[in-house]
C-alpha cells in the first residue's frame, strides 16, 4: 500500500468526467465515503481529508463533444513539456502542456494503442498523498490493451518502470514497478472480451467488496464483474455508477 506524497513516476491524481455531477457525488460519497470541497469548475474529491482527485461535469463547454463518462489518471513528472516530446518519440500522442492556474502543469496523452493518461508537473498541488489502504482511496491502476508487449516497452521507457509478466492461466497480466514498489498493472485484451477500447482502469480500496456490490446496486449503479477472489491479492468487483462511470473496488488480502 502507498502512503505519503506520490513520487515522480507514480499515479498521483484521478479526474472523473460525468453527467449529473451532483448525483454522481452522492453515489460515490455513499459508496466510497468521499467528501467534497466545492471549487470553481469542479468538486474536489477527498478521502480522510486528503485530496485525491476532481469530479467534473461532462456538460461543461470545455469538455470535447462526445467525451464518455470516465475516470482519467495522472502520472507525476518533473517536466511536462519534456515528457510530451518523449511520449511522441516513443510512438504515443500528446497535446501541448498547459498550466492549471498555480496548481501545476498538465498534458493529455495517449499510448500507442490509444489508452489515455495525463502528465502532471506539480507546483502548488502535489497530488495524492492519501493512504491507499483506506476505504475509498484509489489504490491500483490497470491498463487494458490489445498489445501488452508494445505498451510495456512504451511505459517502461517513458516512466522508468520495470515490467514483469505474471503467470496466470488464460490471461497475460503484467505488473509495473518503480524501483521496488508496484505502481500498476496491465491486462492484454483478447477478441473474446468484446469491443473494449484501450484504457486505464482505477481500483478503489473498500472495507467489504460484497457490501459495496450490494450498496452500488441499491444506489442505482450496475455490476459488470461479480465479486471474485484472486489468491494472494484479494477480492474485487467491477461496477459502474448510474451515470456510466466504470471502476473497480477491491479488498486486499491480509
Amino acid at each position: 500500500m502507498t502512503t505519503g506524497t506520490r513520487r515522480t513516476g507514480e499515479f498521483c491524481w484521478i479526474n472523473i468526467l460525468t453527467a449529473q455531477p451532483a448525483a454522481a457525488c452522492d453515489f460515490f460519497g455513499k459508496l466510497l465515503g468521499w467528501t467534497y470541497v466545492e471549487t470553481p469548475g469542479m468538486h474536489l474529491i477527498q478521502v480522510d481529508g486528503e485530496d485525491v482527485g476532481g469530479l467534473f461535469d461532462l456538460a461543461d463547454p470545455m469538455t470535447p463533444p462526445g467525451t464518455p463518462p470516465v475516470i482519467g489518471v495522472m502520472v507525476k513528472v518533473d517536466n511536462a513539456d519534456a515528457m510530451v516530446e518523449k511520449v511522441k518519440s516513443l510512438g504515443g500522442t500528446a497535446a501541448p502542456a498547459f498550466d492549471i492556474m498555480e496548481n501545476g502543469r498538465m498534458a493529455m496523452c495517449h499510448d500507442p494503442s490509444g489508452a489515455n493518461f495525463d502528465l502532471w508537473e506539480p507546483k502548488k498541488q502535489q497530488g495524492l498523498k492519501a493512504d491507499s489502504s483506506h476505504h475509498g482511496a484509489p489504490s491500483w491502476f490497470e491498463a487494458l490493451t490489445p498489445d501488452a508487449d508494445r505498451a510495456a516497452k512504451f511505459y517502461s521507457e517513458l516512466f522508468g518502470w520495470t515490467s514483469e509478466v505474471m503467470p496466470m492461466p488464460d490471461l497475460k497480466y503484467t505488473t509495473f514497478k518503480l524501483g521496488a514498489e508496484y505502481v500498476g498493472g496491465m491486462l492484454e485484451t483478447t477478441p473474446e472480451m468484446g469491443d473494449m477500447p484501450p484504457h486505464w482502469a482505477t481500483y478503489f480500496t473498500v472495507n467489504d467488496v460484497d457490501e459495496s456490490v450490494r450498496m452500488a446496486s441499491e444506489l442505482g449503479g450496475s455490476v459488470f464483474m461479480p465479486a471474485k477472489d484472486v489468491p494472494g491479492v484479494g477480492r474485487f468487483s467491477g461496477m459502474a455508477s448510474p451515470q456510466g462511470v466504470h471502476f473497480y473496488v477491491i479488498k486486499y488480502a491480509a
